[in-house]
């Protein structure tokens, strides 16, 4: 994590035009934000397949699932809460229900949107479209990780939620990583707890993790990348070999990553789980380390548990 930080709306928009060049079926849309969500790198590159809809994202939505009939891979872009919230009427209706293949690529995710404030914070998204059959659910920690999912997701037919931050986060793997759809990344082998950690979390886990190493206390990170379909073996095997864990995220603790851990876990192997994320309120407007402090999902919150 020395390496220059990056957020993963910019690594979205620059593995965007590096697919566009090799698969000319795929078509961005986007909802007036593109400066912001970054697709506007697409757009320079490839004018003739990227549509701005304007402020309508219902539209993009239906419009995406459309172009999907054609044979063409859409990725539909905008902020979370305009995304998961504003068009969950088409998600559901013209994209779920038929299982088209359209790719909802949602930036400026969580609280750490900051200074925007509690009304285009979107805490509740991961709950929205994990509920959602035929939708597959990511949530990326890092540069590679995100370029690699973007491309990842052209090649699986069906809709696809991708969460994407806005705020900068640093480089947590090498070149070299391989990733699954549907398998988390264990990093570690302490056996005091298990952290489990999605987006911008994965990065304050790790940090956790180093800080309770200075105190002799070995636990191990879990980056869940995949929240649907949740990979189901390694939450088991963690709470198998660890005596304690912990889910941390940027969304509500209600219907979020830990939610999704606690059903595994009733279901297959019942353990308790500590959770840490906005405990059923709104968010706030402030900058977005402050509001981390603020909600307890920091580096700190996690050592505090120890």
């Amino acid at each position: 994590m020395e390496k220059e930080k990056k957020a993963t709306r910019q690594s979205y928009g620059e593995a965007l035009l590096e697919l566009g060049k090799e698969n000319k079926d795929i078509v961005v849309l986007d909802a007036d934000l593109a400066t912001a969500t970054k697709t506007n790198i697409f757009a320079k590159e490839f004018p003739d397949r990227f549509f701005d809809m304007g402020i309508a994202e219902a539209n993009m939505i239906g419009t995406a699932a459309g172009l999907s009939t054609t044979g063409k891979i859409p990725y539909a872009s905008t902020f979370a809460i305009f995304a998961a919230g504003r068009a969950y009427d088409q998600i559901r209706n013209s994209v779920c229900y038929p299982n088209l293949n359209v790719k909802i690529c949602a930036t400026h995710a969580g609280i750490t949107v900051g200074e925007d404030g509690a009304t285009h914070q979107m805490l509740e998204d991961i709950s929205l479209m994990r509920t959602l059959p035929n939708m597959t659910v990511m949530s990326t920690s890092d540069d590679i990780q995100t370029k690699w999912a973007v491309k990842e997701i052209s090649k699986i037919k069906g809709p696809v939620y991708l969460r994407l931050a806005r705020m900068k986060t640093g480089q947590i793997y090498d070149e070299n990583q391989t990733f699954e759809i549907g398998k988390a990344v264990q990093i570690g082998e302490g056996t005091e707890a298990t952290v489990f950690a999605t987006g911008i979390t994965v990065e304050q886990a790790l940090i956790a993790k180093e800080k309770l190493k200075e105190k002799g206390i070995e636990i191990r990170v879990v980056d869940i990348h995949t929240i649907k379909p949740i990979d189901k073996e390694m939450i088991i095997k963690c709470a198998k070999e660890t005596k304690r864990l912990i889910s941390i995220e940027d969304h509500s603790i209600i219907g979020g990553l830990g939610t999704a851990i606690s059903e595994v876990l009733t279901e297959e192997y019942p353990t308790k789980i500590e959770r840490l994320g906005i405990n059923d309120t709104f968010g706030k407007s402030g900058k977005a380390e402050e509001l981390m402090k603020y909600f307890h999902i920091t580096a700190d919150d996690i050592v505090n548990k120890f």
